[in-house]
């Protein structure tokens, strides 16, 4: 088997219209497609990032939380490449989301910093 490519990231949010406007609205994806599905009674969006990259957005109904840390098992956060990263660590904040200390990559010495999505989705942003 050869994989070409990272096809598409899923993420279920717990109130699928402010999960939507955090991603398009504060991280700039843009919706792409949009389904109901009535019978899951869930919501399907398809949010893309410059063209490429993909993000399915899911709502379910009486989802359950998902431990998302300390350090937890399983995904361990999705990260962002930004060119300014005190930048966009700024306007995040300038809207409302917390975001931890910026940092350094100890390995590459690149810019980052984390923060959580409306559900508390870990992310990060990363110098590009």
């Amino acid at each position: 088997m050869q994989v070409l490519a990272l096809h598409h990231i899923a993420v279920i949010a717990s109130d699928y219209e402010r999960s939507k406007a955090f991603y398009a609205d504060t991280l700039g994806f843009v919706l792409e497609a949009e389904y109901f599905r009535a019978e899951r009674g869930s919501w399907m969006g398809k949010l893309a990032l410059n063209g490429t990259y993909m993000l399915e957005l899911f709502s379910f109904p009486d989802a359950p939380p998902r431990s998302s840390g300390p350090e937890a098992l399983g995904l361990r956060h999705l990260a962002f490449a930004v060119a300014d990263v005190a930048a966009a660590r700024a306007e995040l904040e300038a809207k409302g989301y917390a975001c931890e200390e910026l940092r350094h990559d100890p390995n590459t010495l690149k810019a980052m910093v984390f923060f959580r999505d409306p559900d508390g989705l870990p992310l990060e942003l990363y110098e590009a």
